[in-house]
């Protein structure tokens, strides 16, 4: 916050952010923290300032950090704001004509004395104090009532009414209400009860976002972690408040704990590097920019370190640096909380600045946070997304679908703003893992067994069409990137996607060819980017590849059911899609989606994943709930004509997915059709169940190998990748030798090499 040169030490203004008015009061050069909490003086100067401009909504005290004190709090002084201009002012209760009823004006002088200290000095300064004293001189008044001469009783009396008028508009204020069981034993002058109340959200003076950096009173912490970093770590404490079903994230990032002297060099630090606005085009390798900045940055926090004689290591510069850079052309604390590998969704509603933000957390659901994104830094974030996307977000376009790619995660972001978000801007962000979903990891969290992992290896070897199906926010495109790594490397993938949240690029870092074609989101009116439909078709004139679409949302499904109808015995083709059941896949597509009946046909495969909920409905997790096939022979309606054939289906008393029938006796016209392709398979139902086994007792072995061996990196993707390889090569050794890849020695000599396999990553 930059003040006017005319605002002086403990002045004022008054912004205009996020429709509500701010009072921002200046405590730079103070030699003293402002404090409502334990300062008299700072709490009487904000009651005066209330008095002056009474239709705030929040209070910030600028220092090298910012305190905020939000609604409601600021709505606790307001009425005692209220009180004092209704007594003084309106009622001017400290004239000598309110003081006495009577021509006796023998009790007055000290009569007015105590309501002046009561009214203009305590009641702002100590408002509570002003209620205990004025309970205890009604109390005294009361008792010398009794003894005082007759002549005097009626002044008596009155002033009695004076104070008792003060005490009950006292005791009527929430502030009073809130502490009142309490105040026995109160002194004049303590402040303890304030800090419950008047608990401030401390920003640095670099950032705009709030943080309530203090754990609420009578919280319980449930848990408490650090969150990954190379330089700078975030402690977050999961707290359950008392009668409330949602838990609270509790966020304490490295910028809130630094030293006095640290914040004051990453301010200064900042308002430099702030003079260089970057242009639209930097913003095209926001990777390389960022770097840049990260360099800038940190040669210029140890040159202002220098110049101000403060010594400065190599940790605590690159953490300096880093702050710094989240800061300018960053995402701010939305950064930090990204951080967090069990983050899942962040949610930022409109207005900004009123509402803290929400989330979504692997282990304790939808959460409380102590996050209150602001208005600046909401807008700030908003002007950035669209010079990544290159997307309109406009009153014209009030809808922009883009990602936000950081060092340290990957996300999926969703923005809407007026007219379509009346009070303002909102966002949605789906965080993405680090590193590619595996169909073992999926077993490990229960999502699906290792039976349904085989079958899922094993249709995607056979170049099957599939779409992964399922809710918001129910695992289809992690489940979708967990079946790429399935794919031999030795295939070519094109992906088509509006918003890139498919793993390419750790694919492509682990060798696959992959290419990736973004394309116009589904809302977009107007973009330079290619309809979605057209780039699935322009996938088809790209040569002999897996197609992969990341959602199939709206025209663009004729051109993928087109893709699927000419690549179906060649390659995989696959996408994801909304639907809670194959049935309503089938809607969704023929009916909404208006592809005809019969060019639905070309789908083999609907698997759908949604969540469960617990009984009590405070936990929920993902789980696969069928893999379906789609037979042919039907004409009008897959359901009434045996269309649909399950060929596992989710059992909600063992908590996962069962083998039908028709998977068990080999009456799947998928899996034959399979088999009839391959040499020594065809006709043999039992080789093509044992090659299905042997693919989930090797998905569930890397499973318990990296439990037993305390080593995680078995199940994530680069090993899954080293396993299917030694897996097919081993396959075809076998094959070679008995004719087909019988199971039981093949995965003899897999377990033989993921042992050695587990013996070199020991060292």
């Amino acid at each position: 916050m930059l003040f006017k040169p005319e605002t002086k030490l403990y002045g004022y203004e008054i912004m205009r952010e996020g429709g509500v008015d701010v009072m921002y009061v200046n405590y730079i050069g103070s030699s003293t923290v402002p404090s409502l909490i334990s300062d008299s003086s700072s709490m009487s100067r904000i009651i005066d300032y209330i008095i002056e401009s009474p239709n705030i909504s929040r209070i910030v005290f600028v220092q090298h950090r910012n305190y905020v004190h939000d609604l409601n709090q600021v709505r606790l002084l307001q009425e005692i704001a209220r009180i004092y201009v209704y007594l003084i002012k309106q009622e001017n209760i400290l004239s000598l004509n309110k003081m006495s009823v009577t021509s006796c004006n023998q009790c007055v002088p000290q009569r007015l004395g105590v309501l002046r200290y009561l009214l203009l000095t305590l009641l702002k300064s100590d408002p509570l104090g002003c209620y205990v004293e004025t309970k205890r001189l009604l109390r005294e008044e009361k008792i010398n009532a009794e003894t005082i001469a007759e002549q005097c009783k009626r002044c008596q009396n009155h002033y009695i009414s004076l104070l008792n008028n003060i005490m009950q508009l006292l005791e009527n204020t929430q502030l009073v209400k809130r502490v009142k069981d309490h105040l026995e034993g109160y002194h004049i002058g303590e402040r303890n009860f304030y800090e419950n109340i008047f608990r401030p959200a401390i920003v640095p003076n670099f950032a705009f976002t709030r943080l309530m950096a203090s754990i609420p009173s009578g919280a319980e912490i449930v848990d408490q972690y650090l969150t990954k970093g190379e330089f700078d770590r975030s402690t977050v404490t999961i707290l359950k408040l008392p009668n409330k079903t949602k838990y609270v994230y509790h966020l304490t990032p490295p910028e809130f704990t630094l030293d006095e002297k640290y914040y004051s060099l990453v301010e200064l630090a900042r308002n430099v590097l702030l003079e260089h606005k970057p242009k639209a085009e930097e913003f095209t390798d926001p990777a390389r920019i960022r770097q840049v900045f990260f360099n800038v940055g940190r040669d210029l926090l140890q040159e202002l370190a220098k110049t101000k004689e403060l010594k400065i290591n190599y940790t605590k510069l690159n953490k300096l640096a880093e702050i710094l850079v989240r800061h300018t052309i960053g995402f701010g604390l939305v950064e930090v909380a990204l951080q967090d590998e069990k983050v899942q969704d962040l949610i930022i509603n409109s207005p900004p600045g009123q509402v803290p933000m929400f989330l979504r957390h692997e282990d304790y659901d939808e959460c409380d946070t102590n996050i209150i994104p602001s208005f600046e830094d909401v807008d700030s974030w908003a002007a950035k997304f669209r010079m990544l996307s290159g997307r309109p977000l406009d009153e014209a376009n009030p809808i922009l679908d883009t990602e936000l790619i950081l060092p340290k995660s990957r996300s999926r972001v969703a923005i809407i703003q007026q007219p379509l978000s009346p009070f303002g801007l909102a966002y949605a962000l789906r965080r993405h893992r680090d590193k590619p979903w595996t169909l073992p990891l999926f077993i490990k969290n229960r999502m699906l067994n290792p039976l349904a992992a085989g079958l899922l290896s094993f249709l995607i070897d056979g170049s099957r069409t599939m779409l992964i199906a399922g809710t918001r926010s129910s695992g289809k495109t992690s489940l979708l990137g967990s079946l790429l790594l399935e794919i031999m490397p030795k295939y070519r993938i094109l992906t088509v996607e509006d918003t890139l949240e498919l793993p390419a690029d750790a694919l492509k870092n682990l060798g696959y060819d992959i290419l990736r074609l973004k394309v116009r989101a589904a809302l977009t009116k107007e973009s330079t980017e290619v309809e979605a439909a057209e780039g699935i078709r322009a996938s088809l004139r790209l040569g002999d590849s897996c197609l992969i679409v990341g959602e199939v949302r709206s025209e663009e499904a004729l051109a993928l059911y087109e893709a699927m109808r000419i690549g179906a015995l060649a390659n995989v083709v696959a996408g994801t899609i909304h639907g809670a059941s194959p049935y309503g896949v089938f809607d969704r597509v023929v009916n909404d989606l208006k592809v005809p009946k019969t060019s639905f046909k070309a789908t083999d495969i609907i698997a759908i994943a949604n969540p469960i909920k617990s009984p009590d409905g405070l936990q929920r997790w993902r789980r696969m709930l069928t893999i379906t096939e789609v037979r042919k022979h039907w004409t009008d309606d897959p359901v009434n004509e045996g269309g649909f054939v399950e060929l596992m289906k989710y059992d909600v008393d063992s908590d996962e997915l069962k083998p039908t029938d028709d998977l068990i006796n080999g009456e799947s016209e998928v899996l034959k059709d399979i088999a009839g392709q391959v040499k020594g398979w065809a006709g043999n139902w039992d080789a093509v169940w044992d090659n299905i086994v042997l693919r989930a007792k090797i998905k569930d072995a890397l499973v318990k190998y990296s439990e037993a061996a305390k080593i995680p990196d078995l199940m994530e993707a680069r090993f899954i990748v080293r396993s299917n390889n030694a897996f097919h090569n081993i396959s075809n050794k076998v094959m070679k030798d008995v004719g087909i890849p019988e199971g039981k020695q093949v995965y003899k000599e897999w377990e033989e090499w993921i042992k050695k396999e587990i013996k070199r990553l020991r060292g």
